[in-house]
Protein backbone atom coordinates (compact mmCIF):
# COMPACT_ATOMS: atom_id res chain seq x y z
CA UNK A 1 0.00 0.00 0.00
CA UNK A 2 1.24 3.46 -0.91
CA UNK A 3 0.78 6.57 1.21
CA UNK A 4 2.35 10.00 1.11
CA UNK A 5 1.35 11.07 4.63
CA UNK A 6 3.20 10.40 7.86
CA UNK A 7 1.13 8.24 10.22
CA UNK A 8 1.89 10.66 13.04
CA UNK A 9 1.02 13.89 11.24
CA UNK A 10 -2.49 15.16 10.45
CA UNK A 11 -3.18 16.55 6.98
CA UNK A 12 -2.79 20.34 6.89
CA UNK A 13 -3.47 20.91 3.19
CA UNK A 14 -7.02 20.69 1.88
CA UNK A 15 -5.79 20.07 -1.69
CA UNK A 16 -3.87 16.84 -1.02
CA UNK A 17 -5.18 13.80 -2.92
CA UNK A 18 -6.33 10.83 -0.86
CA UNK A 19 -3.58 8.20 -0.55
CA UNK A 20 -3.62 5.13 -2.79
CA UNK A 21 -4.84 1.85 -1.29
CA UNK A 22 -4.61 -1.74 -2.49
CA UNK A 23 -6.71 -4.68 -1.46
CA UNK A 24 -5.74 -7.49 0.86
CA UNK A 25 -7.59 -10.79 1.06
CA UNK A 26 -11.36 -10.67 0.59
CA UNK A 27 -13.05 -11.67 3.86
CA UNK A 28 -16.41 -9.85 3.72
CA UNK A 29 -19.06 -9.72 1.03
CA UNK A 30 -21.42 -6.85 1.80
CA UNK A 31 -24.67 -7.19 -0.11
CA UNK A 32 -27.24 -4.42 -0.50
CA UNK A 33 -30.60 -6.08 -1.19
CA UNK A 34 -32.28 -2.81 -2.17
CA UNK A 35 -33.14 0.69 -1.03
CA UNK A 36 -36.64 0.11 0.34
CA UNK A 37 -36.85 0.97 4.04
CA UNK A 38 -39.56 1.65 6.59
CA UNK A 39 -37.69 4.83 7.66
CA UNK A 40 -36.21 7.92 5.97
CA UNK A 41 -33.27 9.13 8.07
CA UNK A 42 -31.58 12.50 7.56
CA UNK A 43 -28.05 11.02 7.70
CA UNK A 44 -28.76 8.09 5.34
CA UNK A 45 -26.11 7.97 2.62
CA UNK A 46 -28.20 5.38 0.76
CA UNK A 47 -31.22 7.67 0.41
CA UNK A 48 -33.42 4.75 1.47
CA UNK A 49 -37.10 5.10 2.23
CA UNK A 50 -40.57 3.56 1.95
CA UNK A 51 -41.06 4.72 -1.65
CA UNK A 52 -37.89 3.11 -3.06
CA UNK A 53 -38.53 0.10 -5.30
CA UNK A 54 -35.02 -1.15 -6.17
CA UNK A 55 -34.67 -4.82 -5.22
CA UNK A 56 -32.13 -7.58 -5.96
CA UNK A 57 -33.35 -10.24 -8.37
CA UNK A 58 -33.47 -13.95 -7.54
CA UNK A 59 -30.75 -14.91 -10.02
CA UNK A 60 -28.33 -12.52 -8.30
CA UNK A 61 -29.31 -13.80 -4.85
CA UNK A 62 -28.48 -17.34 -5.96
CA UNK A 63 -24.96 -16.27 -6.93
CA UNK A 64 -24.11 -15.11 -3.40
CA UNK A 65 -23.54 -18.50 -1.69
CA UNK A 66 -21.60 -19.68 -4.75
CA UNK A 67 -19.26 -16.70 -4.45
CA UNK A 68 -18.87 -17.23 -0.70
CA UNK A 69 -17.66 -20.77 -1.37
CA UNK A 70 -15.54 -19.94 -4.42
CA UNK A 71 -13.61 -17.17 -2.64
CA UNK A 72 -13.62 -18.70 0.85
CA UNK A 73 -15.34 -15.59 2.23
CA UNK A 74 -15.95 -15.80 5.97
CA UNK A 75 -18.56 -13.05 6.44
CA UNK A 76 -21.79 -12.18 4.61
CA UNK A 77 -22.87 -8.65 5.58
CA UNK A 78 -26.48 -7.96 4.53
CA UNK A 79 -27.67 -4.40 4.29
CA UNK A 80 -30.17 -2.10 2.56
CA UNK A 81 -32.51 -0.10 3.03
CA UNK A 82 -34.11 -2.46 5.45
CA UNK A 83 -32.84 -5.77 4.01
CA UNK A 84 -35.42 -7.77 5.95
CA UNK A 85 -38.14 -6.35 3.68
CA UNK A 86 -36.71 -8.27 0.72
CA UNK A 87 -38.74 -11.48 0.25
CA UNK A 88 -35.52 -13.45 -0.29
CA UNK A 89 -33.81 -12.22 2.89
CA UNK A 90 -34.40 -15.30 5.03
CA UNK A 91 -33.43 -17.78 2.33
CA UNK A 92 -30.23 -15.79 1.77
CA UNK A 93 -29.40 -15.90 5.48
CA UNK A 94 -29.87 -19.69 5.50
CA UNK A 95 -27.78 -20.10 2.36
CA UNK A 96 -25.00 -17.95 3.80
CA UNK A 97 -24.89 -19.98 6.99
CA UNK A 98 -24.89 -23.23 4.99
CA UNK A 99 -21.91 -21.87 3.03
CA UNK A 100 -20.04 -21.56 6.33
CA UNK A 101 -20.12 -17.77 6.57
CA UNK A 102 -20.94 -15.68 9.59
CA UNK A 103 -23.96 -13.52 8.71
CA UNK A 104 -24.54 -9.90 9.74
CA UNK A 105 -27.94 -8.24 9.52
CA UNK A 106 -27.76 -4.43 9.51
CA UNK A 107 -31.06 -3.81 11.24
CA UNK A 108 -32.82 -0.54 12.06
CA UNK A 109 -34.66 -2.13 15.06
CA UNK A 110 -38.07 -0.68 14.14
CA UNK A 111 -38.37 -3.34 11.43
CA UNK A 112 -38.93 -5.85 14.23
CA UNK A 113 -42.36 -4.32 14.90
CA UNK A 114 -43.45 -3.99 11.27
CA UNK A 115 -46.45 -6.09 10.15
CA UNK A 116 -45.29 -9.47 8.90
CA UNK A 117 -41.98 -9.28 10.79
CA UNK A 118 -43.23 -10.44 14.18
CA UNK A 119 -41.04 -13.58 14.10
CA UNK A 120 -37.97 -11.87 12.62
CA UNK A 121 -36.06 -11.75 15.91
CA UNK A 122 -36.63 -15.45 16.54
CA UNK A 123 -35.44 -16.26 13.03
CA UNK A 124 -32.24 -14.25 13.47
CA UNK A 125 -31.53 -15.95 16.79
CA UNK A 126 -32.17 -19.41 15.36
CA UNK A 127 -29.70 -18.77 12.53
CA UNK A 128 -27.15 -17.21 14.93
CA UNK A 129 -27.08 -13.99 12.91
CA UNK A 130 -25.06 -11.08 14.30
CA UNK A 131 -27.31 -8.03 14.55
CA UNK A 132 -25.79 -4.60 13.91
CA UNK A 133 -28.55 -2.23 14.96
CA UNK A 134 -28.89 1.49 14.34
CA UNK A 135 -29.39 3.52 17.52
CA UNK A 136 -27.76 6.91 16.85
CA UNK A 137 -28.15 8.08 20.45
CA UNK A 138 -29.40 6.95 23.86
CA UNK A 139 -31.56 10.08 24.14
CA UNK A 140 -35.07 10.20 22.69
CA UNK A 141 -34.94 13.75 21.34
CA UNK A 142 -31.75 13.14 19.39
CA UNK A 143 -32.96 9.86 17.85
CA UNK A 144 -36.39 11.17 16.87
CA UNK A 145 -34.84 14.32 15.39
CA UNK A 146 -32.60 12.25 13.14
CA UNK A 147 -34.88 9.31 12.34
CA UNK A 148 -38.48 10.43 12.89
CA UNK A 149 -41.01 10.79 15.68
CA UNK A 150 -41.56 7.63 17.70
CA UNK A 151 -38.47 5.84 16.39
CA UNK A 152 -36.70 5.89 19.76
CA UNK A 153 -39.46 4.04 21.60
CA UNK A 154 -39.86 1.53 18.78
CA UNK A 155 -36.09 1.00 18.79
CA UNK A 156 -36.14 0.30 22.52
CA UNK A 157 -38.95 -2.19 21.97
CA UNK A 158 -36.82 -3.91 19.35
CA UNK A 159 -33.86 -4.07 21.73
CA UNK A 160 -36.07 -5.56 24.48
CA UNK A 161 -37.22 -8.23 22.05
CA UNK A 162 -33.64 -9.06 21.05
CA UNK A 163 -32.45 -9.11 24.67
CA UNK A 164 -35.28 -11.51 25.56
CA UNK A 165 -34.04 -13.85 22.81
CA UNK A 166 -30.52 -13.75 24.29
CA UNK A 167 -28.96 -11.08 22.10
CA UNK A 168 -26.33 -9.07 23.94
CA UNK A 169 -26.50 -11.40 26.94
CA UNK A 170 -23.27 -12.83 28.33
CA UNK A 171 -22.42 -16.35 27.09
CA UNK A 172 -25.40 -16.50 24.70
CA UNK A 173 -23.26 -16.33 21.58
CA UNK A 174 -25.82 -13.94 20.07
CA UNK A 175 -24.02 -10.69 19.28
CA UNK A 176 -25.79 -7.34 19.22
CA UNK A 177 -23.89 -4.21 18.19
CA UNK A 178 -25.34 -0.71 18.25
CA UNK A 179 -24.42 2.00 15.75
CA UNK A 180 -23.93 5.67 16.64
CA UNK A 181 -23.98 8.47 14.07
CA UNK A 182 -23.52 12.15 14.98
CA UNK A 183 -26.32 14.40 13.81
CA UNK A 184 -24.36 17.37 12.53
CA UNK A 185 -21.08 18.08 10.70
CA UNK A 186 -18.79 16.77 13.45
CA UNK A 187 -16.80 13.60 13.94
CA UNK A 188 -17.99 10.98 16.43
CA UNK A 189 -16.59 11.20 19.96
CA UNK A 190 -14.07 8.50 20.95
CA UNK A 191 -15.78 5.13 20.72
CA UNK A 192 -14.75 3.56 24.04
CA UNK A 193 -16.12 6.25 26.41
CA UNK A 194 -19.20 6.63 24.23
CA UNK A 195 -19.84 2.88 24.50
CA UNK A 196 -19.46 3.08 28.27
CA UNK A 197 -22.04 5.86 28.42
CA UNK A 198 -24.44 3.92 26.19
CA UNK A 199 -24.09 0.93 28.52
CA UNK A 200 -24.73 3.03 31.60
CA UNK A 201 -27.78 4.87 30.29
CA UNK A 202 -29.43 1.94 28.53
CA UNK A 203 -28.94 -0.38 31.51
CA UNK A 204 -29.92 2.19 34.15
CA UNK A 205 -32.90 3.72 32.37
CA UNK A 206 -34.18 0.83 30.27
CA UNK A 207 -32.65 -2.44 31.54
CA UNK A 208 -31.02 -3.11 28.15
CA UNK A 209 -27.69 -4.74 27.27
CA UNK A 210 -25.64 -5.09 24.09
CA UNK A 211 -22.35 -6.57 22.91
CA UNK A 212 -20.57 -3.45 21.65
CA UNK A 213 -20.91 -0.07 20.00
CA UNK A 214 -19.77 1.14 16.56
CA UNK A 215 -19.22 4.90 16.25
CA UNK A 216 -19.46 5.86 12.56
CA UNK A 217 -18.77 9.14 10.83
CA UNK A 218 -21.37 10.50 8.44
CA UNK A 219 -20.20 10.62 4.84
CA UNK A 220 -20.85 13.89 2.95
CA UNK A 221 -22.69 12.14 0.13
CA UNK A 222 -26.28 11.79 -1.05
CA UNK A 223 -28.89 12.86 1.53
CA UNK A 224 -26.43 14.10 4.17
CA UNK A 225 -24.50 16.07 1.53
CA UNK A 226 -27.74 17.77 0.48
CA UNK A 227 -28.49 18.72 4.10
CA UNK A 228 -25.01 20.19 4.58
CA UNK A 229 -25.14 22.04 1.27
CA UNK A 230 -28.49 23.60 2.20
CA UNK A 231 -27.13 24.75 5.57
CA UNK A 232 -23.88 26.09 4.10
CA UNK A 233 -21.78 23.61 6.12
CA UNK A 234 -20.59 21.22 3.40
CA UNK A 235 -17.21 22.82 2.68
CA UNK A 236 -16.37 23.20 6.37
CA UNK A 237 -17.19 19.53 7.04
CA UNK A 238 -15.12 18.33 4.09
CA UNK A 239 -12.21 20.45 5.36
CA UNK A 240 -12.61 18.96 8.85
CA UNK A 241 -12.38 15.41 7.46
CA UNK A 242 -9.19 16.21 5.53
CA UNK A 243 -7.50 17.97 8.43
CA UNK A 244 -8.30 15.15 10.87
CA UNK A 245 -6.89 12.46 8.56
CA UNK A 246 -4.69 9.88 10.31
CA UNK A 247 -2.59 7.79 7.93
CA UNK A 248 -2.38 4.99 10.51
CA UNK A 249 -6.08 4.35 9.87
CA UNK A 250 -5.33 3.41 6.25
CA UNK A 251 -4.19 -0.04 7.35
CA UNK A 252 -7.67 -0.89 8.67
CA UNK A 253 -10.08 0.74 6.21
CA UNK A 254 -12.87 -1.66 5.28
CA UNK A 255 -12.26 -1.52 1.51
CA UNK A 256 -9.05 -3.52 1.95
CA UNK A 257 -10.99 -6.69 2.81
CA UNK A 258 -14.59 -6.01 1.73
CA UNK A 259 -16.46 -5.79 -1.55
CA UNK A 260 -19.86 -4.12 -1.77
CA UNK A 261 -22.53 -5.59 -4.07
CA UNK A 262 -25.43 -3.40 -5.15
CA UNK A 263 -28.98 -4.59 -5.80
CA UNK A 264 -28.14 -5.15 -9.48
CA UNK A 265 -25.14 -7.35 -8.63
CA UNK A 266 -22.54 -4.74 -9.59
CA UNK A 267 -19.34 -4.57 -7.54
CA UNK A 268 -17.94 -1.59 -5.64
CA UNK A 269 -15.05 -1.05 -3.24
CA UNK A 270 -17.43 -0.03 -0.45
CA UNK A 271 -21.00 0.99 0.29
CA UNK A 272 -20.13 4.68 -0.14
CA UNK A 273 -18.62 4.14 -3.58
CA UNK A 274 -21.76 2.21 -4.43
CA UNK A 275 -23.93 5.21 -3.60
CA UNK A 276 -21.73 7.43 -5.79
CA UNK A 277 -21.93 4.89 -8.62
CA UNK A 278 -18.16 4.36 -8.48
CA UNK A 279 -18.33 0.81 -9.79
CA UNK A 280 -15.47 -1.59 -10.24
CA UNK A 281 -14.56 -2.89 -13.65
CA UNK A 282 -13.78 -6.49 -14.47
CA UNK A 283 -10.34 -5.32 -15.59
CA UNK A 284 -10.00 -3.38 -12.32
CA UNK A 285 -10.28 -6.54 -10.23
CA UNK A 286 -6.78 -7.49 -11.38
CA UNK A 287 -3.76 -6.52 -9.27
CA UNK A 288 -2.12 -4.81 -12.25
CA UNK A 289 -4.54 -1.86 -12.36
CA UNK A 290 -3.46 1.74 -11.74
CA UNK A 291 -2.88 3.13 -8.24
CA UNK A 292 -6.13 5.09 -8.33
CA UNK A 293 -8.35 2.12 -9.10
CA UNK A 294 -10.32 1.50 -12.24
CA UNK A 295 -13.84 2.63 -13.01
CA UNK A 296 -13.47 2.12 -16.78
CA UNK A 297 -13.85 -1.04 -18.80
CA UNK A 298 -16.51 -3.72 -18.37
CA UNK A 299 -18.56 -3.20 -15.19
CA UNK A 300 -17.69 -5.92 -12.68
CA UNK A 301 -20.54 -8.17 -11.58
CA UNK A 302 -20.89 -10.55 -8.66
CA UNK A 303 -20.47 -13.50 -11.04
CA UNK A 304 -16.95 -12.28 -11.84
CA UNK A 305 -15.87 -13.20 -8.31
CA UNK A 306 -16.42 -16.85 -9.18
CA UNK A 307 -13.23 -16.63 -11.28
CA UNK A 308 -11.34 -13.51 -10.21
CA UNK A 309 -9.50 -12.89 -6.94
CA UNK A 310 -9.45 -9.14 -6.13
CA UNK A 311 -6.45 -9.36 -3.77
CA UNK A 312 -3.86 -6.76 -4.75
CA UNK A 313 -6.24 -4.68 -6.86
CA UNK A 314 -6.30 -0.92 -6.44
CA UNK A 315 -9.18 0.68 -4.54
CA UNK A 316 -10.98 3.55 -6.26
CA UNK A 317 -10.54 6.53 -3.92
CA UNK A 318 -11.99 10.06 -3.91
CA UNK A 319 -12.58 12.97 -1.53
CA UNK A 320 -15.28 11.22 0.52
CA UNK A 321 -12.67 8.64 1.61
CA UNK A 322 -11.29 11.16 4.13
CA UNK A 323 -14.39 10.35 6.19
CA UNK A 324 -13.05 6.84 6.83
CA UNK A 325 -9.63 7.96 8.07
CA UNK A 326 -10.47 11.14 10.01
CA UNK A 327 -9.98 11.10 13.78
CA UNK A 328 -10.53 7.62 15.20
CA UNK A 329 -11.43 6.35 11.74
CA UNK A 330 -14.72 4.88 10.61
CA UNK A 331 -15.79 1.62 9.02
CA UNK A 332 -18.71 -0.79 9.00
CA UNK A 333 -17.11 -2.22 12.15
CA UNK A 334 -16.83 1.11 13.96
CA UNK A 335 -13.73 3.12 14.86
CA UNK A 336 -10.42 2.01 13.33
CA UNK A 337 -8.04 3.40 15.96
CA UNK A 338 -9.30 3.46 19.54
CA UNK A 339 -6.23 5.43 20.60
CA UNK A 340 -6.77 8.36 18.24
CA UNK A 341 -7.09 11.84 19.64
CA UNK A 342 -10.47 13.37 20.41
CA UNK A 343 -11.47 15.13 17.17
CA UNK A 344 -14.07 17.50 18.51
CA UNK A 345 -17.13 15.24 18.95
CA UNK A 346 -18.80 15.34 22.37
CA UNK A 347 -20.66 12.70 24.33
CA UNK A 348 -24.38 13.37 23.92
CA UNK A 349 -26.28 14.85 26.85
CA UNK A 350 -29.39 16.85 27.45
CA UNK A 351 -27.21 19.94 27.72
CA UNK A 352 -25.11 19.21 24.63
CA UNK A 353 -27.15 17.65 21.79
CA UNK A 354 -25.19 15.77 19.17
CA UNK A 355 -23.75 18.02 16.50
CA UNK A 356 -24.22 21.27 18.42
Amino acid sequence: MTTTVSSATPVTSTSLAFPAIRRGSLTTLQVNLGYRCNQSCSHCHVGAGPSRTEMMEQATLELIPRVLLARGISCLDITGGAPELHPGFRDLVRAGRQAGAAVIDRCNLTILSEPGQEDLGSFLAQERVTVVASLPCYLQDNVDRQRGDGVFERSLAGLRQLNALGYGQADSGLELYLVFNPQGPVLPPPQAPLEAEYRRVLAQDHGLVFTGLYALANMPIRRFEAVLRASGELEAYQTLLRRQHRAANLEAVMCRHLISVDWQGRLHDCDFNQMLDFGLSREGLGASTSSEGSGGGTPAHLRDLLDLDPAGAAVRVADHCWGCTAGSGSSCGGALDGQAEDSGGKLPSMRQPIGH
